[in-house]
């Protein structure tokens, strides 16, 4: 039973380490006011550049700089349409999704042919010497590739440089609450938004290239399975603070190990049930049941000055 759960608590962070990366970088932009549900299209954009760039160079390292490279693309585009000319960030979101599973399903065809499910160069597990047999923790936290060592480091990074308790922190949040007051105050609110909006794009095409090249090493139409949408999720049911959005990606993790894991533990549920887990977690994390919660006041709103 304890190799069970040490199986599930390892499954578990492994799931959770993308909807860290993509949520660490959605939450600052939430909080400057940019609702970026392109993330899902930003981490599949970087998983196919990372796959490309690996494929092409044979090395996984390349992958990663190509993942970046077109996360930020991707990202510079987004912002350009939101802060920039002020579209509707809901709309501009979905829409960069739907072209970004067309655009990478083609992309796909088109460079690996019938073998987009074969091995890529990627990264192996990198277990810390002593730390990784500490029970259940251990295989959890210290046998993770290096882009998993990664992303808790770039989480951790991000939670305490742009807290609510340092000056960014709270520039971005300024930003976010009222950005004509900002204004006024002398804060850049074009930079800032431009500045998340980036930060996020490059935050969820490591997610992608994680997804590629550390857990399948090989590409897959929509391998990222709905994920960003989840990381979205995951900044609502944190009540747009990093701890608690942090926590809900670990459950979200949990649950989606839960369905390979629940065989061994007993549990008879069937398949449709346990891939539906996360997605039900999530409809209550939103629904309000895990307490209230307020959206930054400026929210897709557009910066308009002098408005």
């Amino acid at each position: 039973m304890s190799a069970v759960v040490d199986e599930l608590a390892s499954g578990g962070v492994r799931m959770a380490l993308p909807l860290l990366l993509v949520s660490s970088g959605e939450l600052l932009s939430e909080r400057a006011g940019v609702l970026n549900l392109s993330v899902e299209g930003m981490m599949l954009t970087g998983a196919f550049a990372g796959a490309a760039g690996a494929h092409a160079s044979g090395s996984a390292g390349v992958g990663v700089l190509t993942a970046l490279a077109a996360g930020l693309l991707f990202a510079t585009l987004q912002a350009l349409l939101s802060v920039t000319l002020r579209a509707d960030q809901i709309v501009t979101g979905i829409t960069a999704n739907a072209l970004a599973l067309g655009a990478t399903t083609y992309g796909s065809r088109l460079l690996f042919g019938d073998g987009s499910r074969s091995a890529l160069p990627g990264f192996d597990p990198l277990p810390v010497p002593g730390l990784h047999a500490i029970p259940v923790l251990g295989p959890a936290l210290f046998e993770q590739t290096i882009l998993g060592y990664a992303a808790f480091a770039i989480t951790g990074i991000l939670a305490l440089t742009l807290s609510r308790r340092t000056t960014w922190g709270l520039a971005v949040d300024a930003v976010g609450e009222d950005a004509l007051t900002a204004d006024r105050c002398g804060l850049p609110v074009r930079p800032i938004r431009y500045a998340v909006v980036l930060l996020t794009g490059a935050t969820s095409a490591l997610a992608g290239a994680h997804l590629a090249l550390s857990e399948v090493h090989a590409f897959s139409d929509n391998i990222t399975g709905g994920i960003g949408y989840l990381a979205v999720v995951a900044v609502i049911a944190g009540r747009w603070r990093a701890w608690p959005t942090l926590l809900a990606c670990l459950v979200f993790g949990l649950a989606q190990s839960l369905q390979f894991a629940a065989p061994a533990l007993g549990l008879h549920l069937s398949a449709p049930l346990l891939i539906t887990l996360p997605y039900v977690f999530a409809l209550l994390a939103v629904s309000g049941l895990v307490g209230r919660s307020r959206a930054p006041s400026a929210l897709t709103v557009p910066f308009l000055r002098g408005s």
